[in-house]
Order: structure tokens, then sequence, then C-alpha cells
């Protein structure tokens, strides 16, 4: 059932990203009175799994779930229709259109999808407004694993900024180390900056990022399993613990780690408990873990938008979500990193899906893959939008246009090179799936 949420999501999400995508191309085309010959969601090679013609266009969904596509007439793109373009050119063609109008109509559909994701950012702001951790409000600094570690990072530093760049928000900090050069940090009560390198990045990759980079928390109880070794103990939920085997613990990570490096073995753990001290001797299981779990301080602020501010706010998030993007290609192709062993096909983004139907999840997703389609699609590379636009470009600054013989070679070039990419990416999807089983 969990699967099958993820499937019917992301599908859902891929079809109204590509049905206003294309709309993106449709509607300017046909304002500027240029013949629109299909309409499709998903390709149809071969065959279609639906079709209906309507006026002088055919709209249809077909069997490949890989995008979708308008067929404009009279112009040279991946159906590669030779035949059309060796007859005259014909009034409502693309090919006779000014070059601007041209321009409006390749550039419509990632529009549609930048304007999409600011519409969705807004909303959303302005009806849940915006919860994070505030990175000035970690009194106790990060917490890091040996992931962390190789980053140059220490448990108790205090992010002071990235790349120079003073960090707002503690989830932000994340996202900023793994795309950054260097972290600034006060240590131990000194200001220092920290190379970011590759390789502590490439160990961040290979565990997925998971924990690596935590805040630090004092260690209060908030729940103790009945069945577990520490239920039978006697702690309770509001327990502080101050100490272990007679030495002082502070901090939750402290706590942590001994239990983690005990196991089957006995610890005297002292608790506080209504302003008295309390010992219990715990024998550790052999995984390693007794049964409790942290009260977390309640660190979360939420900033609120009224309907106006949302709007300037939507767009800040959507360029930033932009620029993000953008800088994950320096990462990607750094191969020191291994970034580029995690890029996701259509089966790894299924698994990034909700298990469960969540709204707030669903559409946020939708505005960040909406961003990310039109930054992949302006791409200049041929057979991409930004490919015609780059042609384009080249026609209205030099008064010439590209010979359809040029139009058709990058065409396949452009369509090769993606090819290509889909290789690899369902390579790297598979070969992820092989793993789990060898594992």
């Amino acid at each position: 059932m969990t699967l099958a949420i993820q499937i019917v999501q992301f599908v859902l999400i891929i079809s109204i990203l590509v049905i206003l995508h294309e709309l993106g191309h449709f509607l300017p085309a046909k304002y500027f009175k240029t013949k629109v010959e299909k309409f499709y969601l998903f390709f149809d090679v071969k065959f279609s799994l639906f079709k209906k013609k309507i006026g002088d266009t055919e709209y249809g969904v077909g069997w490949l779930p890989l995008g979708g596509y308008v067929k404009i007439a009279g112009m040279i793109d991946e159906s590669m229709d030779k035949e059309q373009m060796k007859q005259p050119p014909q009034p409502w063609e693309f090919r006779s259109k000014p070059a601007w109008q041209r321009l409006i109509i390749m550039v419509g559909g990632v529009v549609v999808n930048f304007f999409l994701a600011w519409i969705i950012y807004t909303l959303l702001l302005f009806n849940n407004g915006d919860t994070y951790i505030p990175a000035d409000s970690l009194k106790y600094g990060i917490q890091v694993d040996s992931v962390g570690q190789q980053l140059g990072l220490k448990t108790g530093d205090k992010i002071l900024a990235v790349d120079g760049k003073e960090t707002k928000k503690f989830t932000d900090a994340l996202l900023e180390i793994i795309l950054g050069d260097d972290i600034t940090v006060e240590r131990n009560g000194e200001k220092i900056t920290v190379p970011l390198s590759d390789e502590g990045k490439a160990s961040v990759f290979a565990t997925k990022g998971k924990n690596f980079m935590g805040y630090r928390s004092k260690p209060l109880l908030k729940e103790v399993i009945d069945t577990t070794v520490a239920g039978k103990a006697g702690l309770l939920p509001g327990d502080m613990i101050v100490g272990v085997n007679g030495d002082k613990i502070d901090f939750w990570d402290e706590f942590t780690d001994i239990v983690k490096s005990s196991p089957n073995k006995q610890l005297n753990i002292q608790v506080e408990r209504n302003g008295r001290t309390k010992e219990l001797p715990v024998v550790v299981p052999e995984e390693g873990a007794i049964g409790v779990r942290l009260d977390v301080e309640d660190l979360y602020v939420t900033d609120t938008y009224s309907f106006l501010e949302a709007i300037p706010a939507g767009y800040t998030k959507t360029i930033k979500v932009l620029t993000d993007q953008v800088r994950q290609f320096k990462v990607i192709f750094n191969t020191k990193t291994g970034a580029y062993k995690q890029v996701k096909g259509p089966i790894g983004i299924v698994e990034m899906m909700s298990p469960t139907w969540d709204w707030t999840f669903f559409w946020s997703f939708m505005a960040m893959f909406s961003v990310w389609l039109a930054f992949l699609n302006i791409l200049p590379i041929p057979a991409l939008d930004g490919g015609h636009v780059m042609f384009l470009l080249y026609e209205m600054i030099s008064g010439r246009k590209p010979s359809e013989k040029v139009l058709e070679t990058g065409q396949i070039i452009g369509f090769v090179i993606l090819m290509g990419l889909m290789v690899v990416i369902f390579g790297n999807d598979i070969w992820n799936i092989i793993k789990r089983f060898i594992a």
C-alpha cells in the first residue's frame, strides 16, 4: 500500500507538471496562430493509450512516462519530421513566424514552471508559514558523527557562516555545508574557518547524509519503553541523566556514545528526578540501545506571512531553490565527492515520496520539481527548450537563420546526450536496488 501511494503521488505530480509545461508552449503557439499537431502527456512511441483529435490538434496519453510534448507544425523537434520540412513554408507553421514569436513559444514552458513554483511556495507560506530551527538558537552547538568529523566539524561547534554568508536556518546549513567550500564556526570560544573537503563530502553522499550533523541537547528523557531494559530498570520520562558509572554527563551525545560502546555491559546510570539524584543499574543489550528517547527542546520557530507578504517571500524561496539546484552541479561534476552516484531517476524519486498521503509534502515537492524542470529545460542543449532558444538568439543577434541541416544535426546530438544521461540515471537506480539485495 505504501509503494502504491508513493507511485500515485509521483505520477500525479509529473502529470500535472508536464501538462502545464506543455501548455506553456501550446497557448502562445495558438495565440500566434501556429498549428499544433499533437499535445501528449507521456510519449506515444509506436502507439498511445488514448487519443482524440479536436480541431487541428490530436490530444493523447502515451505509454512511456518520461515527460510529454507538443508537436508544432514546421518545427524541427524530437519527431524529426523531415518530410514536412521539405515542403514550402506555410503561414501557419512555426518556421514562418517572426523570431520573437518563436522565442516566446519556446520559453513558455519554462516560464510556466517557474511561476507555478512561485505560486505554490506563496500559498504554502501564507497557509503554513515557514517553520525552522534558527541557527543562532543552538546554545549547545552541533552534534556530529564520524562523517561530520571527516568534514572537519566537531561536536559543540556553533555555526556562524558558510562561505562567509551568515546562515539563518539550521536546516539550510546542512545543504549549505554540502554545497559550500568552507564553514566558519565558534569552537571553544574561538572563531575559526574550516575548509570542507571533497573526501568529507564523499562520506556524506556515501551515507546519503543521514544524521551526519544534528543539534546538541541536554539528556532529558521524553519516553521510556516499558518492555526494554531501561523501563525494567526504573528509568522514567522526565529523568535528567547526570552521570554514568560516576562520570558526569552533560549532553545527550555523551550518554549515547557510552551506551553504544557498552553492549552486554552493566552501566550505573545516575538520574536527577524531582530534585533528587537516583542511581539505576542497566545492562546494555547487544544492539547498544536501552529503549529511551530524548526530550528535544522546543527549538522550532514559525515565521507567519500575510498574503501580500507571502508573494515576495515565495519568489525568494523559488530563487533560492533554483540557485541551490544550479550549485549542486558543481558537486555532482566533482568526481571526488561521488555525488553523481546519488543522482536519481524515476525509481529513486518514487522512493523519495511520502509513504502516506501528505498534501504539504505533495505541493512542496511539486514546487521543487517544477523549478528543477525549468532549470533543466532551459539548458542550451539541442532537443531541450534551451537548445531551441540558443539557436533563436543566434538568429536574432546575427540576423541569419541557422540552416535546417544544422538544426537537424543539433537535434540528433542533443537526443544522444539526453539518452546517455538517461542510461546513467536509470543505471544508478537499478544499481542501488541491486546493492540492497547484495548487502
